[in-house]
């Protein structure tokens, strides 16, 4: 493949500042897993905040979702982050992906939920939420069909749900769909 270059362009690296390494840095002075542990929580109130806020700006669209996947993030780096949590964490990166209508990344993280929480048998509260996040997607992208199929599973799941309480909410949520 030929070099397209000339001498006088600057290559990415040559116009990036140089980066540190960890050896650079020194050992930080907090316990790193009380972060992770406040940080896996506190970003996804405060996502979840900016998803029930009403009239949200770009920024704060923009906001909703680095937070949403900050959460994952620091979810994923503590020594008790399980099935549930990742499937809960790709959830609402699906729904925020969704709302901000961004559908086929939408679909992506709600194939992830539905693929977590079907391969670790979580409960059918779960699995009603996955499709949901599916259904989402699918309204966000314009695809009624589809939505309206998945929204047929999570009304499945939620019929299977034993706690009434927690059937009431997955239902109200699957009402605001389409």
């Amino acid at each position: 493949m030929p070099d397209n270059t000339t001498p006088d362009q600057e290559t990415l690296a040559d116009q990036t500042p140089d980066h540190e390494t960890p050896e650079d840095v020194a050992p930080p002075d907090f316990d790193v897993q009380a972060a992770h542990r406040f940080f896996s929580v506190d970003c996804f109130n405060r996502a979840w905040d900016l998803i029930e806020k009403e009239d949200r700006t770009f920024e704060e669209d923009e906001e909703m979702l680095n937070l949403s996947m900050a959460s994952l993030w620091h979810w994923s780096q503590r020594p008790d982050f399980g099935a549930k949590e990742q499937s809960l964490g790709y959830w609402q990166v699906s729904r925020i992906l969704a709302i901000t209508g961004r559908a086929e990344m939408a679909t992506v993280f709600a194939q992830k939920c539905l693929e977590v929480t079907e391969e670790a048998e979580l409960p059918v509260y779960y699995l009603g939420y996955a499709y949901e996040a599916l259904a989402r997607a699918a309204m966000a992208g314009r695809n009624r069909i589809a939505a309206v199929r998945y929204l047929a599973q999570a009304k499945a799941a939620a019929d299977r749900e034993p706690n009434e309480e927690d059937r009431e909410v997955l239902l109200d949520d699957l009402a605001t769909i389409i």
